[in-house]
């Protein structure tokens, strides 16, 4: 993602004197983004689950890409699941925002792509929601692991899938089939 980081570069040595308080700070916030950005790209390309791919579909808009997440166990074995994600200018005091695009039949992500998954919380009771701390690679190892160790049937968003699970386990696995056949190639 070198785009970016020359365009940061460049950017920064043609800026000159700012005119007003406000102009200057809210410009500070989104270079503050990118500069992080373009640091967590980097760190996250190399540090990425097998199971998962990241699309810039602008490479000068890091803060906007697709993950798609294909689990190699478990229910959702052979799924390609697509998640947008946009980094917001307040970044990393606030977390990105996230959406399922794939239709999944799944406890913590409900059928129009909302997604339970604390650490995107801005506040969380249990204290494991966002922090500045935390980073894009946090936020993709968490989406990914959403397929197998974070699978919660406890704490659902999709009440539904939750309670189909616990009533026939059978039946719910042959509905989450039928929606990676439908949805999810």
């Amino acid at each position: 993602m070198l785009t970016l980081a020359s365009k940061l570069k460049r950017e920064d040595g043609l800026k000159g004197p700012r005119t007003s308080a406000a102009a200057s700070d809210s410009t500070r916030r989104v270079s503050v983004r990118d500069k992080l950005l373009v640091k967590e790209v980097a760190e996250l390309e190399a540090n990425l689950p097998c199971t998962c791919k990241v699309h810039f579909p602008d490479p000068n808009k890091l803060h906007c890409f697709q993950l798609t997440v294909s689990p190699d166990e478990g229910y959702y074995q052979g799924g390609k699941f697509q998640f947008e994600t946009e980094v917001p200018d307040a970044y990393n005091m606030v977390p990105p925002k996230v959406k399922c695009l794939t239709k999944i039949w799944h406890p913590n992500i409900t059928e129009t792509g909302e997604i339970c998954l604390s650490l995107l919380r801005e506040h969380s009771i249990d204290g494991t929601g966002w922090a500045p701390t935390r980073t894009l690679k946090d936020v993709v190892w968490g989406l990914n692991s959403l397929f197998t160790d974070l699978l919660n049937f406890d704490d659902p968003l999709n009440i539904e899938a939750a309670e189909h699970h616990l009533r026939d386990k059978e039946d719910f696995r042959n509905k989450v089939e039928d929606y990676i056949k439908r949805y999810a190639r």
